[in-house]
């Protein structure tokens, strides 16, 4: 907007309307003519302090809960958590391809929570996350790695082999 155009009472209600009638700062620009610039509706609106405006039929966004951490370690009284063996199949074992699964020992995890787990420890997540029964691996984690020996057998594979295996 130039020294010559300003912005009157009548300009200031005519933007605040149409703002809250949830029309664009290009729209409204248009709309008041006179060398207003999208820019110059986007400046007023912002010092006017207008609220954000919510488009017609548009569902009014809502920030998603932030998860709750929990422990998963057993309290002193409890059973430890069951071993890697209890847990359930094997990915092999579910029908699912991981032909590599087969060919890897996997030492039983000492299964520790979130809050547990240190940098030293295999990061390797166990079971469902949404389970309370979830938990990471926690042997000792191969130097630099986030993982144990093992599990970075699994995750780290050449790519001549996984394009074996995929064939």
């Amino acid at each position: 907007m130039d020294a010559a155009t300003s912005w009157t009472d009548d300009r200031v209600a005519t933007l605040a309307k149409l703002w809250g009638e949830g029309l664009s700062a290009s729209q409204i620009a248009a709309a008041l003519g006179g060398g207003v610039t999208r820019n110059a509706v986007i400046g007023k609106v912002h010092r006017l302090g207008l609220s954000g405006r919510v488009k017609a039929g548009a569902p009014t966004p809502q920030r998603p809960a932030k998860p709750k951490l929990i422990s998963t370690a057993p309290p002193a009284n409890e059973q430890a958590l069951p071993s890697v063996d209890q847990a359930g199949p094997a990915p092999a074992e579910t029908g699912a391809d991981h032909r590599w699964a087969r060919d890897i020992a996997l030492p039983e995890s000492k299964r520790v929570g979130i809050l547990e787990l240190r940098d030293s420890m295999c990061k390797w997540p166990i079971g469902d996350p949404s389970k309370p029964d979830f938990a990471f691996c926690g042997a000792r984690a191969a130097s630099g790695m986030p993982y144990c020996t093992e599990h970075c057998r699994i995750a780290y594979q050449p790519a001549a082999e996984r394009r074996r295996l995929r064939a």
